[in-house]
């Protein structure tokens, strides 16, 4: 059972009080974000009507947007909270210390986050917009995501993701080796 800290107990580094409140702040701003994301998808995707262009191509034309308001929740703001719970569990089990060095990696995922989301609402905004201004091939509006440079996509979209993978399996890393017992 975890008990709150007394004087004796030795309080959180102040690295790990910084990360922390990183952490929190972020995920506030990305619960606020993703609120609006799921407000801006309900009113965008009015717009665009049955009606207008089938239920398949409607469909087509706001699932990446509809996709946004939940990665924001889970990628921004649970995320976040967990691994901020993670880091004071593990130094209330004992612990070892992580460095400020092993922490920065999750000021990485988070700027990445950010990126992602912002790049789930460009092509959110991009399909949708497309369609609703005629486009009917869903194939050539894919080809002109990113004013048509193949290769940007690839590279914007690599960068992000995997850079996200790499900075939260770093810190994985190094949370896991940060459990062993202290000497």
């Amino acid at each position: 059972m975890l008990r709150p800290m007394t004087a004796t107990q030795d309080p959180l580094p102040a690295h790990y009080a910084a990360t922390i409140r990183r952490l929190l702040r972020y995920a506030m701003v990305m619960t606020v974000l993703g609120l609006l994301s799921g407000i801006l998808f309900q009113e965008s995707a009015k717009k665009l009507t049955y009606e207008d262009v089938g239920a398949g191509l409607r469909l087509e034309a706001v699932l990446h947007l509809a996709l946004v308001h939940g990665h924001v929740f889970v990628t921004g703001v649970l995320m976040p909270l967990a691994l901020a719970g993670a880091l004071v569990l593990a130094r209330r089990v004992g612990g070892i210390e992580m460095s400020g060095k092993s922490l920065s990696w999750l000021a990485w995922y988070l700027r990445l986050t950010a990126v992602t989301v912002a790049l789930m609402l460009y092509k959110g905004y991009h399909v949708l917009l497309s369609v609703r201004w005629g486009a009917t091939d869903l194939a050539q509006v894919d080809a002109t995501f990113f004013g048509g440079q193949v290769w940007v996509r690839h590279v914007v979209y690599g960068i992000a993701h995997a850079g996200m993978g790499i900075s939260l399996g770093i810190f994985a890393i190094a949370l896991w080796r940060s459990l062993r017992t202290r000497p």
